[in-house]
């Protein structure tokens, strides 16, 4: 059995845990179409500073050879079968579309040359064998010869399992779900920056807990940024490319008072709100500033069971947000979002929602005004309930990262003295670099095709 171990929280609150493309897809394809086998349970991993240490397992691929091959010419499918009894079938169009020679794809971009234009979507097929234990070959009417590695091919199942797998293992998009009782996961901010199997660990537990703390971090500017290069580059927003959170006069955002913060995320202003946010305590308050997170998504998941009416108004009805001010430049922001996204299949994909910068302009008809703030009440009570709300202390060198588009983030209040001026330094990235560097890591680490 494949282990993959990242985080075990303090109750059983996680949904379940998913393993590898190479273990699931091959499973999904065998005769029956589910995937076999029992899914690993998570380890326990070693407790470190009241926090929980993340860690991964290596990955084996398995070796796919192919029994037979043969060409389904109603159906317009080649058929495969593997070595381990399963059954795959592969559109005809679809194989000719992704012909592996030099002719048809640019191997150093690994980019389609064939244009779609030139493509036969009603091709046959005039010959196709097992050149050996682990290619198809295929001969089209044209005489184009094409290749295809079972590996390869096999991984591209088009069964509902296999492609389940598939994007599962591209866009990691199970997550584990919880409330007060998580130990949050932590990491030395030194070896994520240094040790591949480190970073790969951190981002793993980022992308599925929603949050990661880092230890040992230099207690000075600068830090976020270096931390941001181990995966690519900052995000720049009207506030710069990393911002420093101190109580300023005239501030130009709430979080620049030493007022307490409600529960929010960040830039809901923004028509694409940055992914991920880190925070690194150069400074702490001397009294009070302790920081709350909830977990946005669990917290969609229990407003749909306990009120459904008001999670399909906060999924449907798009609610105005603005900010306004300068800072790297002068801005004045408007965007218009449902406080719940959810994806075609109702699936939760991001939460927006900032009560200071949600605008007084309200597009709404008058009939939809008070459903409207019943059910945003009603979702911000359930995230302020005492049993779903994590709170912690940053010190000096502390460094958290987490996900902006699920976790909601506040602060308590503090007291702001000259001799010591609590001092946060922040930067956003997108999780679109953050997924791109996390798929290097995981094939550099565990060589994954």
């Amino acid at each position: 059995m494949i282990r993959k171990a990242l985080v075990q929280l303090t109750r059983p609150l996680v949904l379940r845990c998913k393993s590898t493309i190479a273990s699931q897809a091959a499973s999904a394809c065998q005769g029956s179409g589910q995937i076999a086998g029992k899914k690993p349970a998570l380890r326990c991993s070693e407790q470190i500073r009241g926090h929980q240490t993340v860690g991964s397992a290596s990955l084996s691929v398995p070796h796919q050879a192919v029994k037979y091959v043969r060409a389904l010419e109603e159906e317009r499918l080649v058929e495969v079968e593997w070595g381990d009894g399963g059954v795959s079938h592969f559109p005809f169009t679809w194989l000719r579309d992704n012909c592996q020679c030099p002719e048809c794809l640019l191997h150093s971009a690994q980019a389609r040359k064939l244009l779609l234009s030139e493509l036969d979507i009603n091709t046959g097929v005039n010959v196709v064998e097992v050149t050996d234990e682990s290619k198809v070959s295929i001969v089209w009417p044209d005489q184009h010869a094409s290749v295809y590695d079972a590996d390869w091919l096999k991984k591209r199942c088009f069964s509902s399992a296999a492609r389940k797998a598939t994007q599962e293992e591209l866009f990691l998009n199970e997550r584990y779900y919880w409330d007060r009782s998580l130990r949050i996961p932590a990491a030395d901010f030194h070896q994520v920056l240094h040790d591949d199997k480190a970073a790969l660990d951190w981002l793993l537990a980022l992308r599925q807990v929603g949050i990661v703390y880092l230890k040992g971090a230099p207690a000075e500017q600068g830090q976020v940024a270096r931390l941001a290069k181990r995966i690519g580059y900052l995000r720049l927003t009207f506030y710069g490319h990393t911002w420093q959170v101190q109580d300023k006069n005239n501030a130009n955002n709430v979080a620049y008072t030493s007022g307490k913060l409600s529960l929010h995320t960040d830039y809901p202003a923004l028509h694409f709100a940055p992914g991920v946010q880190f925070l690194h305590c150069v400074s702490p308050a001397l009294e009070g500033g302790e920081s709350e997170v909830v977990d946005g998504f669990h917290m969609a998941m229990q407003l749909q069971r306990e009120d459904p009416e008001a999670f399909h108004t906060l999924t449907s009805l798009l609610i105005d947000f603005t900010d306004t001010g300068r800072d790297y430049c002068d801005f004045m922001l408007q965007s218009k979002k449902s406080i719940i996204d959810t994806d075609e299949k109702g699936r939760v994909l991001r939460i927006n929602f900032n009560n200071a910068t949600r605008d007084s302009v309200l597009d709404l008809p008058l009939y939809q005004v008070q459903p409207f703030y019943r059910a945003l009440r009603a979702y911000v009570d359930i995230m302020n309930r005492p049993q779903n709300v994590v709170t912690y202390t940053m010190e000096a060198g502390d460094m958290v990262t987490f996900d902006n588009w699920r976790l909601l983030h506040g602060r308590r209040s503090y007291v702001s003295r000259p001799e010591g001026l609590r001092h946060l330094e922040g930067a956003y990235l997108d999780w679109d670099e953050v997924m791109s560097r996390l798929r290097i890591l995981r094939k550099s680490v565990h060589g994954d095709p």
